[in-house]
């Protein structure tokens, strides 16, 4: 990694990042952050139904076909690196060699901030399974008999971003983030994830409902700043901070 601040995303299927944190992805790019995206599957079996639909098709096919949507996707979000783990979904599972790959790319990036899903998935436990394994691993790579001689990582804040049916998974947002600037290219990013159209509103339409949010928590009539577009996130550990 070079001088610039880092940041680690962790998607379970080919898409996740873009919807839930296209956003933020795009404006720390923006703001010189290194942002790398680990995609720990394509979703070919339970993300892919527009492809399978179509008939006469092979798993590695689909899973082609989603890796492109990706690629452009972080194109579009000028994002720094992406990489795809293939341990497949549906279930999506980690061994002992999955998880220190996964410490190795921690240490590699070591990220300022790292981003995953929420705690709690019923609809989707890969979901809920990779932020399992994320915190798993961040604990691993601070260990220091893990790999001796290696930089350990420090305590990066996890930020849980927005599941799909948000009443559903116990989350709840104490983060909001303004992408206004940067809604074109996260719109541009939902454009490229051609297997899941049916989303693309969805989360445009939350991503506005998100802006609403902020705007009454940074003032409302009192004086918040206008954000069109923003996406809601809820921290792991305790922030820090020497003034309120």
């Amino acid at each position: 990694m070079g001088n610039n601040k880092s940041a680690l995303v962790m998607s379970a299927h080919a898409a996740d990042f873009v919807w839930r944190a296209g956003g933020a992805i795009a404006l720390h790019q923006k703001a010189g952050y290194d942002v790398t995206v680990v995609c720990l599957s394509y979703g070919e079996r339970g993300e892919s139904a527009k492809y399978w639909k179509k008939g006469d098709v092979t798993i590695d096919q689909v899973k082609s076909e989603r890796r492109k949507e990706s690629e452009a996707a972080a194109k579009a979000l000028n994002i720094h690196d992406i990489q795809f783990f293939d341990l497949g979904d549906y279930p999506l599972e980690m061994d002992r060699e999955a998880k220190y790959r996964l410490v190795d790319v921690i240490r590699k990036v070591q990220p300022d901030f790292m981003m995953s899903h929420s705690f709690y998935d019923p609809y989707n436990t890969d979901h809920s399974y990779v932020t399992k394994a994320l915190l798993e691993c961040r604990m691993i790579a601070q260990a220091w008999g893990h790999n001796p001689g290696e930089k350990i990582l420090g305590a990066p804040q996890v930020y849980l971003f927005e599941p799909h049916q948000t009443e559903q998974m116990q989350w709840k947002p104490d983060v909001f983030l303004d992408i206004t600037e940067v809604w074109d290219q996260k719109r541009a990013a939902i454009e490229c994830m051609q297997g899941q159209e049916h989303l693309w509103t969805y989360y445009t339409n939350l991503a506005q409902n998100r802006a609403n949010h902020f705007r009454r928590n940074s003032g409302g009539q009192a004086g918040g700043k206008d954000a069109k577009y923003a996406e809601g996130f809820q921290s792991v550990f305790p922030r820090t901070v020497s003034s309120l």
